[in-house]
């Protein structure tokens, strides 16, 4: 069927997040390496995954959640006792440059957008994260004027999959759910929270294997599934 509007997930949905993530890791640590951290790359690792869970178990259900600088504050008080706050800053910064120089996007991303331009479906990205990241992320892959919204969970104050992300473009779009497809890679977030509202959803995984319906819970399972980002042309217009 035809869709008035199609929401996006952006984190690997549109590019794959996996070499993304290593790059920005790679560049803190090297970071941090030149700020006369004397740590190897398991240490470090295990210093990002524990200031990851702190910060994560604290800020549960919020944009903050995913913030690489409060990872690394964490981190590096852990590490070091004190509050760290330029290496913090800088280690944070070089993790979103690496990042961010490492990301293009799904082969088929572009032909796909014209072809929902052309059909005068709107186009919005509902997502995770802070906004200032992820306008960087839009701007990085080009796509920045092919969106017609953008819906950060910072903006809204709850993540996915609460409704809030995406009522607020459902609003800002004047579309009923029964007029939207979403897609994304995340079960959870993405497709439990937009089956949630009736929201047909589509799965697709840049960088993994997506699981199987039989075994995903009802609320999870989506009404399509993708195996190459061209395969939206066919569903949604």
């Amino acid at each position: 069927m035809s869709y008035e509007a199609v929401f996006f997930d952006l984190d690997n949905t549109l590019y794959p997040y996996a070499p993304c993530n290593e790059a920005g890791k790679r560049a803190a640590f090297d970071a941090l390496r030149e700020r006369g951290y004397e740590l190897d790359r398991e240490t470090f690792d295990d210093l990002y995954a524990a200031g990851r869970r702190e910060a994560k178990r604290e800020t549960r259900t919020t944009a903050a959640s995913h913030n690489r600088h409060v990872y690394f504050k964490r981190a590096l008080r852990r590490h070091a006792g004190d509050p760290a706050v330029a290496s913090a800053l800088a280690a944070g910064d070089a993790y979103w440059d690496g990042y961010v120089d490492a990301m293009s996007l799904c082969d088929g991303v572009e032909a796909v957008f014209d072809a929902f331009a052309a059909a005068g479906t709107d186009v919005a990205i509902v997502t995770n994260l802070t906004t200032r990241v992820q306008l960087r992320k839009l701007a990085r892959l080009g796509i920045d004027d092919r969106i017609d919204l953008l819906v950060t969970s910072e903006e809204v104050g709850r993540e996915k999959p609460s409704a809030l992300p995406f009522t607020s473009a459902l609003a800002e779009l004047d579309c009923r759910p029964s007029e939207v497809l979403a897609v994304g890679d995340n079960v959870e977030t993405d497709l439990a929270g937009a089956n949630a509202l009736g929201i047909d959803t589509a799965l697709f995984v840049a960088d993994g294997d997506a699981p199987a319906d039989a075994d995903l819970p009802e609320r999870q399972r989506p009404d399509h599934r993708l195996d190459a980002f061209a395969d939206l042309t066919e569903v949604a217009t």
